[in-house]
């Protein structure tokens, strides 16, 4: 079995897949100056591109772990997040209230996804 790395420096990769199984690093919005809402489109949408270098998208995710910085937010990171996920098809998930690395970033959500079967 060959792992395959995608978007690697010293530090990380953005995507390592590993058998049928792709992890995702955490994503963070690129505009940060967007709301919780916004960011968390922002982040989605990349999780998609990221999903599909990989070989899957996202009706195969199995897991989702999101931080948001406030809870308070939670609705509009939710609205965003359940215009997004697959009907039927949402994965298990798990969302606390953190710090994130830089203070301007509202959001943090990393997945897990099977490969597509061919």
């Amino acid at each position: 079995m060959t792992d395959r790395y995608i978007d690697s420096n010293q530090r990380m990769s953005q995507a390592v897949v590993h058998g049928n199984t792709v992890y995702l690093a955490g994503q963070v919005a690129a505009d940060a100056s967007a709301g919780m809402r916004g960011q968390t489109e922002q982040i989605l949408q990349g999780i998609d591109q990221m999903l599909a270098r990989a070989g899957t998208d996202k009706s195969h995710l199995l897991s989702a772990t999101i931080w948001v910085t406030d809870m308070a937010e939670f609705a509009e990171m939710n609205a965003a997040w359940d215009a997004w996920v697959v009907d039927g098809r949402p994965p298990v998930r798990a969302c606390v209230e953190s710090r994130l690395a830089k203070p301007e970033w509202k959001v943090e959500i990393m997945v897990i996804a099977a490969l597509q079967e061919t």
